[in-house]
């Protein structure tokens, strides 16, 4: 299975001006190219998701490598990306983005962070079982719940606007 981040690195390389000259190379670099820029357009029409989804694919490939941080981490899934990714586009419109943080054993944290006192973080790895830890001034917890790929579990989003203090995020 290929990476998302490998295959934006891949994109860049073929957008480049390399040393292939054929009309088949030309084309090809164009349609590259095209594609790149229609992803960067996405990011400047729709925002904070496509953004919060360039960060998970960042992460990714910086810390695509074994031992990445020095202390024997695993390299972040291919799996944890996708999920994450998904995680992402699924949030309501109304939720702010997560800021996002590889994790040594591979997964994908996503944080939101309204100070040091109010933090949620989710921790997204291989499984559809999403691990997420609280802290709201002095009430604090863990918990589990199921990610199906397609809908944020309601207390998942309630804590989020617990944490961040949006009434408008609405749990469906």
């Amino acid at each position: 299975m290929t990476r998302l981040p490998d295959v934006y690195a891949t994109m860049n390389v073929a957008a480049g001006d390399g040393t292939a000259v054929s009309q088949e190379a030309d084309t090809i670099r164009r349609s590259v190219s095209a594609a790149m820029e229609s992803m960067q357009q996405s990011i400047a029409l729709f925002g904070p998701r496509t953004e919060a989804v360039s960060e998970v694919l960042a992460v990714a490939a910086k810390h695509g490598q074994s031992d990445w941080d020095g202390e024997g981490a695993e390299p972040v899934s291919v799996f944890a990306t996708e999920r994450a990714i998904a995680f992402i586009q699924a949030l309501p419109g109304s939720v702010p983005v997560p800021e996002v943080a590889p994790e040594p054993d591979g997964s994908i944290s996503l944080d939101w962070v309204h100070s040091r006192s109010r933090v949620l973080s989710i921790s997204i790895g291989v499984s559809d079982r999403l691990a997420f830890a609280w802290l709201d001034g002095t009430d604090q917890g863990h918990a589990v719940a199921r990610f199906d790929g397609e809908r944020i579990p309601p207390l998942i989003l309630e804590r989020i606007r617990e944490t961040m203090g949006h009434a408008s995020v609405r749990v469906a």
